[in-house]
């Protein structure tokens, strides 16, 4: 458990936590060495230029939009900067529509669901977007300071100006977007999520280091270049993992496939009522059951890889391992999976947890066992496609015998075929060149 919570927090916290840091210990102002100030300036244009041709090849629309409201909100400041202490001027309204409309936008595109670049919602979200500055000049007009007064409410009785130039809405609007933005990360465990909540606290940190005398152009490129990297991170994640449930893919089962040694373990495992579900409450509930059980399974699995090659199976792979050594660790997966307790609501969700007495009539508890067919590879070992076959055998098996249980196979060796007595043979020349 342990061991799993600091994996977690590892996978939060980088790359978008260790760039955060970086930024603070070297774009603030003297933070830097003269000789290095002068590729830091070229930073905004690189991490827009690549965030944009990545974020096109990689068909993030959610990428390339948050760059730019991260542009839309860096002009923004600067018109601030550049205006008088009047709290009336025009670059402070600015700055107040839109310290609020960034983190609003950056939390919008987070929520909706990414399609394609040229998708319809990439477009409504672009036209949004790119509305937003215009709607900002608009609301700055004198006969329009109605309409702007919101952006600069103070909302409860704070002097809130004394330790930070951002108004209470702006200030509200981030401090809501990184509550949810954290549960969202927390509870998908996905890269782009955790990018943005890092994005986020970066861009905070932008528009708040404005009175320090920070750059905030600087840290709004770090921001950028934090999203940037939590999409490559992304797109590594789902070339080798299983989108679904988190398991390895078959890209990474080839490449350790093609390295193994003489002596290893497969196992396959099978959640025994997942076909009943599937067939009862349709394919998308048979989903979620797996996206739950599966990262208890690679939890439970110890130092065994957990693959999701094909079908709702996944296969275990132990490396210098025995059968005798795995069987205790197969037994513990089994044990798990039994002892989850998944209920249906509605006949369409699928929670964790038991019902409580008096709770919902229309939640239907989902009882869960697995079967494990476990086969050994041992010198000289044979292919591992018979070793997989063997261990589906084994697992057809335990699921004949009732399921939940975990049956080993063992190998069957290929017949010895005898040679048959020839009545002759052909020499070559060269035996009689003697």
């Amino acid at each position: 458990m342990a061991t799993s919570i600091v994996k977690r927090a590892w996978q939060f916290f980088v790359p978008g936590g260790l760039v955060l840091l970086l930024a603070i210990g070297f774009l603030r102002p003297q933070g830097l060495p003269a000789w290095v100030q002068g590729p830091v300036s070229a930073l905004p244009l690189i991490v827009l230029g690549f965030g944009i041709v990545f974020g096109w090849y990689l068909s993030s629309s959610r990428l390339i939009l948050s760059l730019l409201v991260l542009v839309c909100l860096d002009r923004g400041i600067v018109s601030f900067a550049s205006a008088t202490a009047d709290p009336d001027a025009r670059g402070s309204i600015l700055f107040a529509i839109a310290t609020f409309l960034a983190p609003v936008s950056l939390l919008t595109l987070s929520l909706v669901k990414e399609g394609g670049v040229s998708s319809w919602r990439s477009v409504v979200s672009l036209l949004l977007i790119v509305s937003q500055p215009f709607l900002a000049l608009w609301l700055c007009l004198p006969e329009q300071a109605h309409l702007a007064d919101p952006f600069r409410l103070a909302l409860v009785p704070l002097m809130t100006f004394e330790w930070t130039p951002l108004p209470q809405p702006a200030l509200l609007a981030f401090g809501s977007a990184l509550v949810l933005l954290t549960a969202k990360s927390l509870l998908y465990q996905d890269p782009l999520d955790s990018g943005a909540v890092w994005g986020l606290l970066t861009t905070f940190l932008a528009v708040h280091g404005i009175r320090y005398g920070w750059n905030p152009t600087n840290f709004l490129s770090a921001a950028g270049l934090i999203l940037f990297l939590a999409l490559v991170q992304a797109s590594h994640q789902r070339t080798y993992r299983d989108e679904l449930t988190g398991a390895l893919g078959r890209l990474a089962f080839d490449e350790i496939a093609s390295r193994l040694g003489e002596r290893y373990v497969v196992a396959i495992v099978g959640v025994d009522q997942l076909k009943q579900y599937q067939n009862q409450y349709g394919r998308p509930v048979a989903e979620q059951v797996l996206r739950l059980v599966v990262p208890k399974i690679m939890a439970a699995a110890g130092t065994g890889k957990v693959y999701r090659l094909a079908g709702d199976e996944l296969t275990l792979l132990f490396t210098a391992r025995t059968a005798t050594d795995t069987l205790a660790t197969f037994e513990k997966i089994r044990k798990t999976v039994e002892q989850i307790s998944l209920r249906l609501r509605n006949q369409t969700r699928v929670w964790e947890g038991s019902r409580a007495p008096g709770g919902r009539i229309k939640d239907l508890d989902l009882p869960l066992s697995a079967s494990i067919g476990v086969a050994e590879a041992t010198p000289p070992g044979p292919l591992l496609t018979v070793v997989t076959k063997t261990a589906y055998r084994a697992l057809y098996e335990a699921k004949g015998e009732g399921g939940n249980i975990v049956r080993r196979a063992t190998m069957q060796a290929a017949p010895v075929k005898s040679a048959s007595q020839p009545t002759g043979r052909i020499v070559a020349y060269s035996a009689f060149d003697r």
